[in-house]
């Protein structure tokens, strides 16, 4: 459904961006708005934990401090490099990304998400947080995270289903978070307001024993006003 209007917008914003005043993580990329570095640990961190990337990550930029120097290393040194990490296609992906910006952008990666989105291996999401975290456009992200807290806040409702578990609805969802995401964005403040929501769902609205007791929105959140009305509890979203 289109998404005309969001109850709570405001309100959401505010309790969000002063949670993170005072419970955000301190992670090696927030001390950076350089676009490969917030490349790097964007693909990095795709299906693998923080905990794991943080170190990996200041070891990869010791070795390949530009992208210009990514490009000109060899594939299979740039494999062993990411060794530890999983999913091995990404430092493929990440190294031809750094041919195609040398050899076509000068260098530079583009600050457009939708430019961005026309290399391989940079999606929506992806494309969403360079913009957003390295260029400050007001550009939306939705990753597992952040597909969880939008959907128990502003969707949820008794007998709708998890979207790993809904079938057919996933592509559906996806469109109404999407739109969520980009309608909930604060002017101006969308690389905070963007880790902020990565962050709590990271660590307050988790998938599986969300901690509702500490959470600032727990007043008007949709799941936790029709969990209320249940006898049982909704299958989370993950």
């Amino acid at each position: 459904m289109p998404i005309s209007r969001l109850p709570n917008k405001l309100r959401f914003q505010r309790a969000l961006l002063a949670w993170f005043a005072a419970h955000g993580r301190d992670l090696p990329w927030r001390h950076t708005n350089d676009p490969y570095h917030i490349l790097v640990s964007e693909m990095m961190l795709q299906q693998t934990q923080v905990e794991r990337v943080a170190p990996k990550y200041t070891e990869w930029l010791d070795k390949y401090p530009t992208l210009e120097e990514l490009a000109a290393a060899d594939v299979e040194e740039v494999k062993a490099t990411w060794k530890g990490l999983g999913y091995n296609v990404r430092p493929v992906r990440l190294h031809g990304i750094a041919r195609e910006t040398v050899a076509g952008y000068g260098g530079q990666l583009p600050a457009s998400a939708e430019t961005l989105r026309q290399f391989k291996g940079i999606g929506r999401y992806t494309a969403g947080a360079i913009a957003s975290f390295a260029f400050r456009h007001d550009e939306p992200v939705l990753d597992t995270n952040v597909r969880r807290v939008l959907f128990r806040v502003f969707l949820a409702k008794p007998g709708l289903q998890s979207e790993r578990r809904a079938t057919p609805q996933p592509r559906s969802r996806d469109r109404e978070l999407w739109e969520i995401a980009a309608k909930v964005l604060p002017k101006g403040r969308a690389w905070e307001f963007n880790s902020a929501l990565m962050d709590f769902g990271a660590t307050v609205c988790t998938a599986r024993t969300p901690r509702c007791g500490e959470c600032p929105m727990a007043t008007f959140c949709a799941d936790r006003r029709q969990r209320g009305r249940l006898p049982k509890r909704p299958v989370c979203v993950v």
